[in-house]
């Protein structure tokens, strides 16, 4: 027989006892083969019998658990432990346990003010808006309401300790609003006088306040729910200001740390600059003092200052053309270093501008080099000649003969220029064309070709001292082919003199005599014949 069975066959016929063997139609659909239910004072409760003896159970005897951990069943022995018999402790009863539990409950509601809230529930099936009569009615019985009610309405329905109702609506009393100081009682009876309490709406005992109708309690809540909006704009506005003065003041502290830190920082940048150029006062005094001493370590920092300097002026005052010779005035420490650096940026200068130079220039450069090795100082025209540039020809291509062009075949004209030559005998100046090849130079008279002048055969070119453009070229006597020397007259002395001992590798063989030319008449005519200006 089970224990739901031993139940029905007990508690069958109880009233308040079913199950759903016993109930009707309409309860065993909601309820389990395993359950039965108790028609308690605040409803219907069903219990499940399954764990319902272990739950309820007593603790087993020791006695019996060492028959258990004895016996030759190794099932029994496995489910008994031989350290559980062994415990001496009494073991306790449900009786004793029920006991416990309610003195532990009695000790908290004893450090606690309890608070009965009765909890009536609706429906049964937890759904909103519904609203059973019958259950409502049931509950409100059977938990006393009415009767607790009817006792509040026969007296005083409120009851509250001085402090506690002081604590409560002391918002509605400006004189004791935030804070009571003086008697709860006075404090009590100040706040019911403002609040305006008929005598026979409530009394005051010797701790509590007393309020004989809800009404007035309701009035008061509702002035306590009117202020709370007034109440919580002074706890906002006194929150906030605590918050900002509490932000301030941790603004100001890091303000103020922060302050002394870079204060403090500064203040030892300063005392170091301070000792640092105290320091750097005293090291340039004392090389002053030593400026003519070997480098030392007492003046080394004021020559490596006075170095600085002179290069630093230096920097922003080298020349800026090779023409310009001006320099600083180097200390005495650095006279060989400064020619040196002098040295480097004349070279440097020169480098440069050799590099910008075009071809054009670089050969007209030499062509002055050659001509102011020459005639610098040894003839008298030549200052007046050194502003003007050596023309590649002075005679255009049509002023040549096509004839002697083809005439001189391969070896192409690299200067010409009009010239006025002058008999050897007699002094008859006669109109030419002087060109220069690159191997030989000929005398031209319109289209014939009237003497040609191997650069070889050239002994030397002589030209006077003075301003006339007279020069003559040597060739050698002994050769029958050639007529002796040959005396020009040009308007470009320097320029063609120049121009003819480049090519003919004749520079060295140009001679500058001075106030007079002398030349020879011929192969058969021996001897040396003086040409003074102004013949």
């Amino acid at each position: 027989m089970t224990f739901l069975e031993k139940l029905e066959d007990t508690l069958g016929n109880h009233p308040h006892f079913i199950t759903h063997k016993l109930a009707n139609g309409k309860t065993r659909r909601v309820m389990s083969r395993e359950e039965f239910r108790l028609l308690h004072y605040a409803g219907e409760v069903n219990y499940n019998v399954n764990g319902f003896l272990d739950k309820n159970n007593n603790f087993l005897n020791r006695n019996l658990k060492e028959v258990m951990c004895k016996s030759d069943n190794q099932i029994l022995r496995a489910c008994f432990h031989r350290e559980e018999a062994m415990d001496q402790k009494r073991q306790e009863m449900a009786a004793t346990n029920f006991k416990n539990s309610l003195m532990k409950l009695m000790e908290i509601l004893m450090s606690k003010e309890p608070s009965y809230v009765r909890c009536i529930k609706p429906n049964d099936a937890k759904q909103p808006g519904k609203f059973d009569d019958v259950l409502v009615r049931h509950q409100v019985k059977y938990l006393g309401l009415m009767e607790n009610l009817r006792v509040r309405r026969a007296g005083f329905a409120y009851r509250r300790r001085f402090e506690a109702f002081l604590q409560r609506f002391k918002p509605l009393c400006p004189e004791t609003w935030p804070n009571w100081h003086g008697r709860l009682e006075d404090g009590v009876s100040t706040l019911v006088n403002h609040l305006g309490y008929k005598e026979e709406e409530y009394q005051l005992g010797r701790t509590k306040i007393f309020i004989r109708f809800p009404k007035t309690l309701f009035r008061t809540e509702d002035a306590l729910q009117a202020k709370k909006p007034d109440i919580a704009l002074i706890l906002q506005t006194s929150w906030r200001g605590y918050r900002e003065r509490s932000k301030y003041q941790r603004i100001r502290h890091a303000v103020i740390v922060i302050q002394s830190v870079w204060r403090g920082m500064k203040a030892r940048r300063r005392a170091k600059t301070r000792r640092q150029a105290a320091e750097l006062i005293r090291r340039f005094i004392k090389g002053f003092i030593y400026r003519h001493e070997e480098y030392c370590p007492e003046n080394d920092y004021f020559l490596d200052h006075v170095r600085c300097s002179f290069l630093k002026k230096l920097r922003q005052n080298l020349p800026k053309s090779v023409l310009d010779k001006s320099w600083p005035t180097p200390p005495p420490s650095l006279v060989e270093a400064s020619e040196n650096l002098r040295n480097l940026h004349m070279r440097n200068m020169v480098i440069k501008y050799c590099k910008r130079v075009q071809p054009e220039w670089k050969k007209q450069m030499k062509q002055k080099v050659i001509a102011s090795e020459i005639f610098k100082d040894q003839k008298d025209g030549y200052p007046q000649t050194v502003g003007r540039l050596f023309l590649d020809t002075r005679l255009e291509p049509e002023q040549i003969s096509l004839k002697v062009l083809q005439t001189l075949g391969n070896d192409k004209v690299q200067y010409g220029v009009p010239v006025t030559k002058y008999d050897r005998r007699g002094f008859k100046p006669r109109p030419r064309q002087l060109l220069l090849t690159n191997t030989f130079a000929v005398l031209v008279d319109r289209t014939k070709i009237k003497q040609r002048l191997d650069y070889s055969a050239l002994r030397g070119i002589s030209v006077s001292s003075l301003s006339d453009g007279v020069f003559v070229l040597h060739m050698p006597n002994e050769d029958s082919k050639q007529k002796g020397d040959v005396v020009l007259q040009c308007n470009y002395v320097i320029e063609v003199v120049t121009k003819l001992g480049l090519m003919a590798c004749k520079v060295n063989y140009v001679n500058v005599s001075p106030g007079s030319v002398r030349f020879a008449r011929g192969a058969r005519q021996r001897g040396n014949h003086r040409l003074c200006p102004g013949f």
